[in-house]
């Protein structure tokens, strides 16, 4: 009988130090998930409040592995009842982004007159062009947040970027119309905006003071 009640006294400690091990193990493993989600929040913030508006880039264009990377995230954007009412064309052909150059330059003389100027896309080697529905209530906010998304995914990456509106009246114009006939967006799309990206070259712009009195709660 003692015999039985050593061995019983030892399996029920061997239980109970299991279940402390256990217990350490899996306060140890949420903790270890905690840590990593707080660092991966941080990156997160990080990389927003970092990102600028680039200028200036180097020559090669962005690789067409990153891209298709920055264009799935740009998809995985919220927008209105999942109608993806967006249309994206990614452009890195030389010829197309020197013709077009031209054909702003011809129109606006003075672009000429920006330092260093080499394309119309501040000398961006690759450039994404954002139409929506010319008949939708949410095309224009969908494109939006698909071009913040893209945009910040491509500054993770190291990537550079920067939106562009001016590009539109010119694309629109009558001397640039097959350009945008090659970029053969869907029926019914009007062009929105472009976003110019590729390496940064030189220095990251100082950031701008945002007025944080713009936003407030309602009491």
């Amino acid at each position: 009988m003692k015999a039985l009640l050593r061995l019983g006294a030892l399996v029920v400690a061997i239980v109970a130090v299991g279940c402390i091990n256990v217990s350490v193990s899996d306060q140890s493993e949420e903790h270890t998930a905690q840590v990593s989600k707080r660092a991966a929040s941080a990156v997160v913030i990080d990389n927003i409040l970092t990102r600028r508006s680039i200028r200036d880039y180097r020559e090669e264009p962005v690789s067409r592995e990153q891209m298709a990377k920055v264009l799935e995230c740009g998809m995985y954007a919220p927008n209105a009842m999942n109608k993806q009412t967006w249309a994206v064309r990614v452009v890195d052909a030389p010829d197309f982004i020197a013709s077009v150059t031209a054909i702003a330059v011809e129109q606006m003389p003075q672009l000429r007159e920006q330092p260093n100027f080499r394309n119309f896309f501040r000398n961006a080697p690759t450039v994404a062009f954002i139409a929506c529905p010319e008949q939708s209530y949410s095309g224009e906010y969908d494109c939006g947040l698909l071009s913040e998304n893209m945009m910040l995914s491509a500054w993770s990456m190291g990537i550079g970027s920067c939106c562009l509106g001016s590009v539109v009246p010119v694309m629109n114009s009558d001397a640039a119309k097959p350009y945008l006939e090659r970029l053969q967006l869907p029926e019914g799309y009007k062009l929105l905006m472009a976003i110019a990206f590729g390496y940064p070259a030189g220095d990251i712009p100082t950031p701008t003071p945002r007025d944080m009195s713009k936003g407030y709660y309602i009491e």
